[in-house]
């Protein structure tokens, strides 16, 4: 494809995507569904304008999905409800922990048994296909600050926590392929990968997501109608939280995305302790108080402030990575073996995992359903997978991964993209 026919239809896109934002939201389909069709339509598939290779391409589609997931991932942290607490974090721990594991699990028996992968190359599939998306599910994700909806903050709270706690399997994964030391009877794994990863990463991100707060409530409150870039500071935190992470063998993920809930937690805290300006709103409780009132200072708010600004990036960062995964398939990449193992992954290691991990806890039989059917699969495994791949993965099973993870995302977009609506209508209406 040339250049200029290049920019004619990202451009082209762009203008249409943002003519029709009201159409789409009345429509049944979703933006990624769109940006899919267009993909395929353009690429090998039908038209084939243009094909890209995620093999060869791997370092620059490793890079993009990396900070496509980081970008949502703060836009999830800084979205939860205040405050935190055991009971309301409760499922959304319990998903990112029992049911990942459960789902990897699964995966990994029905990828080895049935599909005839060696164990390790199971166990990595299932930690690439294992995490929720919080790229592509935007539908059912929490929609704004203080959004208490139950199923949107499930979701989106698992999405947050999972895209990190898939890291120790993958590198699990890896090493059973002999590309990661796992130390003897997995001892390093276990500490370091597992206990070390996850408890540093969790830290790094609610210490500095508390010190940036603090830092500029500090300046703020110091000088009258003292300005910050609050754009720039989201980011900055994003790339101090992520670096620190990677300097110390931490998971990244994790530290951005507590960053995030650390910081809007703390500038509550400074808002409800400073602030005397009456709502707008007046508030049911205590927390909607807290909530309504960070609402009101967003202007004065880091969290606030950005937030805007990375739901932008959110948008057009999908937009370019669902049309570049449209571009990557031909009519020959749908084997039965990659249908068989989204359905699979659909049908059976999602709701079940979601069901038992769930055991014990007061969620309804109807959240915990459509909690265990929106398990919506996309950038985060892509980004796993190309991660795998700079690690040494084989060709010949780089190429076989590749052809089975893409075909569940498409699938995922368009099974999940289609049934999202009625069925969250549906939801909010009972």
């Amino acid at each position: 494809m040339s250049e200029a026919l290049w920019f004619l239809i990202v451009g082209g896109l762009l203008l249409a995507r943002g003519l029709t934002e009201t159409v789409l939201e009345r429509s049944p389909i979703t933006p990624a569904m769109l940006y899919l069709a267009l993909g395929l339509l353009l690429g090998p598939t039908l038209l084939n304008l243009f094909h890209f290779n995620p093999l060869k391409e791997a370092g620059l589609l490793k890079t993009l999905t990396e900070i496509v997931v980081l970008i949502s991932l703060f836009s999830a942290g800084v979205k939860m409800p205040a405050p935190i607490s055991f009971f309301r974090w409760r499922a959304p721990l319990l998903l990112a922990s029992v049911s990942m594991t459960l789902t990897v699990g699964m995966v990994a028996v029905f990828a080895h048994y049935v599909l005839g992968l060696p164990l390790g190359a199971g166990i990595l599939l299932g930690a690439v296909l294992a995490p929720t998306d919080p790229v592509l599910a935007t539908d059912v994700q929490v929609r704004h600050p203080g959004d208490r909806e139950p199923l949107r903050f499930t979701l989106t709270c698992e999405a947050g926590m999972n895209d990190g706690s898939a890291f120790p399997f993958v590198m699990l994964g890896l090493g059973m392929l002999g590309l990661h030391e796992l130390g003897e009877f997995s001892l390093r794994w276990v500490l370091v990968d597992v206990l070390w990863a996850t408890v540093a990463g969790t830290a790094i991100g609610l210490a500095s997501g508390a010190a940036l707060a603090y830092g500029a409530q500090g300046l703020r409150s110091s000088q009258t109608n003292y300005r910050l870039l609050d754009n720039f500071l989201g980011l900055g935190l994003i790339g101090v939280a992520y670096g620190l992470s990677l300097l110390v063998d931490a998971w990244g993920f994790l530290a951005v995305f507590f960053a995030a809930v650390s910081l809007r937690q703390t500038e509550l805290k400074l808002v409800e302790g400073e602030s005397e300006k009456p709502s707008r709103v007046r508030p049911s409780s205590q927390l909607d108080a807290e909530n309504v009132r960070l609402a009101d200072h967003a202007s004065q708010s880091v969290s606030g402030g950005s937030l805007v600004f990375k739901e932008h990036l959110e948008r057009l960062s999908e937009m370019m990575l669902v049309l570049l995964i449209g571009g990557t398939l031909f009519l020959n990449s749908w084997s039965l073996r990659a249908v068989g193992l989204a359905l699979f992954v659909f049908l059976v290691a999602r709701p079940v995992s979601v069901f038992i991990g769930l055991v014990g806890t007061r969620t309804s039989w109807q959240l915990r359903g459509l909690v265990g059917w929106f398990g919506v699969r996309g950038i985060g495994s892509l980004f796993y997978l190309m991660f795998a791949i700079q690690h040494g993965l084989p060709e010949e099973l780089a190429l076989e991964m590749v052809g089975l993870t893409l075909i569940v995302v498409t699938l995922s977009i368009l099974i999940h993209g289609i049934s999202v609506k009625p069925l969250m209508t549906r939801f909010m209406k009972d």
